[in-house]
């Protein structure tokens, strides 16, 4: 099969679908893969070392004309969208439920588009989405401490204090991957951390992991507001899979918290958590909203794309091979949790949960390709 690999171009996006490794190991397959030039500069790798792993260098156009499958990190951006092809095979993340626009082009397109942020395992985990998910969450503690600092519009708060200053009090909302990430290293700086869920299990896993050392409570009404009140940081970390998020703080609920308090809304690639929270860039990250810091950068891992390039590519590359060396109907006919990350196939939506959001048509994965 032959495969492409673009240059990512979302602002200030550096990671790659696939490092010189993962192309080696395609290329030992006996597939052909197509680099765009510079795609691997962001994590250190100039064209020279994609050639060494038998890959061909070209522009754009060229590896998506060139291209069977496509593997990529984020979305097809607008100039992109003509690139695509009937039949072409499109491996990428695509949060497709908030984004009318982008899921009406792939519709346009005729390609068969698998989003990484659906794909599934036995355990009923999302594989495909957890390390970013980890890199997420742990970044989310990150940018928050940097943007409580008053020249970013902050309240002037360190996170952790220090002896004889009490420090920020930080509430997580969501106790998955990312909710425990940021809980870890909330906690870590020092930070009094609560996450809120609704799931009792998770909360006793959490309660277990932290040893007391994170506060666990479940989520209703009046919890969400007591907590989110109470926050110097509110870190948004829900989920729903394939589906656009929750809206779990509303403007009147915001508007109540401290002057100068952060919201991190780490829930923004699937529309956010909260009602003010809209996307925003590396380039130009945060905005002030109800006196409230809002950082809603929907490439958030793009910021290490080093680390995030090499732990995304452990993750997608069995999924790779598969499609490559099955053919993609093979593959997903064979992996009910690959097909689960089918989201359009050949002007069809064949994710629900994208079409229930988007008020379109569905048609099941499995009946698509039961069709000849």
């Amino acid at each position: 099969m032959r495969i492409g690999v673009p240059k990512e171009i979302k602002t200030h996006e550096y990671r790659v679908g696939l490092t010189p490794a993962s192309v080696r190991e395609l290329v030992h397959r006996g597939h052909a893969v197509v680099v765009e030039h510079r795609a691997g500069d962001g994590i250190g790798y100039p064209d020279a070392a994609y050639l060494q792993a038998g890959a061909t260098v070209a522009d754009a156009a060229a590896v998506f004309a060139a291209a069977d499958l496509v593997v990529k990190v984020k979305e097809p951006q607008p100039s992109e969208f003509g690139l695509l092809r009937p039949g072409q095979v499109l491996f990428t993340y695509l949060h497709l439920a908030p984004d009318r626009r982008q899921t009406e082009a792939l519709v346009q397109s005729g390609c068969i588009a698998i989003a990484y942020e659906t794909v599934t395992d036995s355990r009923g985990g999302l594989p495909l989405l957890a390390p970013m998910s980890e890199v997420a969450g742990r970044m989310s503690v990150q940018v928050g401490a940097h943007c409580l600092e008053k020249e970013q519009g902050g309240a002037g708060i360190l996170l952790g204090g220090v002896p004889g200053v009490a420090p920020a009090t930080v509430t997580i909302l969501g106790g998955g991957v990312v909710g425990t990430n940021a809980a870890r290293v909330a906690a870590g700086m020092g930070a009094r951390v609560t996450v809120l869920d609704r799931s009792l299990p998770r909360l006793a896993a959490l309660d277990d992991l932290f040893a007391g050392r994170v506060r666990t409570v479940y989520a209703t009404l009046d919890s969400i507001e007591k907590h989110v009140i109470e926050a110097d940081l509110v870190v948004g970390a829900v989920l729903v899979p394939g589906a656009a998020a929750p809206r779990l703080v509303g403007r009147d609920l915001l508007a109540a918290m401290r002057r100068g308090a952060v919201v991190v809304d780490v829930a923004i690639d699937q529309g956010g958590c909260f009602e003010t929270s809209r996307p925003t860039t590396h380039a130009d990250p945060t905005y002030v909203e109800e006196g409230v810091v809002h950082y809603c950068v929907t490439n958030m891992p793009g910021a290490v794309a080093r680390t995030s390039a090499f732990a995304l590519n452990n993750a997608t590359l069995p999924f790779v091979l598969a499609l490559a060396d099955k053919g993609w109907a093979g593959a997903l006919a064979e992996d009910p949790h690959l097909r689960a990350g089918l989201n359009v196939h050949r002007g069809r939506i064949t994710c629900a949960a994208v079409a229930h959001d988007l008020g379109l048509p569905h048609v099941p994965a499995e009946d698509v390709l039961a069709q000849p």
